[in-house]
């Protein structure tokens, strides 16, 4: 993977990519849980409330170059991710995935080849009605975000964009 320190990337380019402003959020922090500690791709957004559902399927499929953005409304009740999801995320190629919500396995996700973010940790899993809205737009700290924009992620926060900002 190409390396990039997200703050670099911003100050180079200042009016393509949007820092996901932790104010914005409500005063709600992300926090790495993955091995990947810096990651990168091309957005596939997920909506889902207290249901894992929609995460599950698409960390089932290819993700190569592609990381999942999922909106899970700041719930702290369950966790969208576990262990055995987010061991398919790195059999199927994704580089990474960013959880508005919680995740559960912690320790076991530290030893993964998988950036991961999400705002907080819970043993409680989720419920698996069906539940939930694959490519929509989703807003995220202030920002729109859509399937097929490009987001950053470094230990400095995360940036969002409409190209791959790491091709010349």
């Amino acid at each position: 993977m190409v390396a990039f320190i997200t703050c670099d990337l911003l100050d180079d380019n200042p009016n393509e990519a949007i820092a996901v402003i932790p104010s914005d959020l409500d005063g709600k922090f992300f926090k790495s849980y993955g091995k990947v500690k810096t990651f990168f791709g091309e957005i596939v957004t997920v909506k889902c409330f207290e249901d894992n559902s929609r995460v599950k399927e698409i960390l089932a499929t290819d993700g190569t170059g592609k990381v999942l953005l999922v909106d899970g409304g700041a719930s702290m009740n369950c966790a969208l991710m576990g262990d055995m999801i987010a061991e398919s995320a790195v059999q199927h190629g994704w580089n990474g995935v960013i959880i508005y919500g919680c995740v559960r396995d912690v320790d076991i996700l530290a030893t993964l080849n998988l950036g991961i973010f999400a705002l907080a940790a819970t043993p409680k899993k989720s419920l698996r009605q069906g539940v939930g809205d694959v490519g929509v737009d989703i807003h995220l700290g202030g920002i729109q975000i859509k399937s097929g924009q490009y987001v950053y992620a470094d230990n400095n926060g995360i940036l969002i964009a409409a190209r791959n900002l790491l091709m010349s």
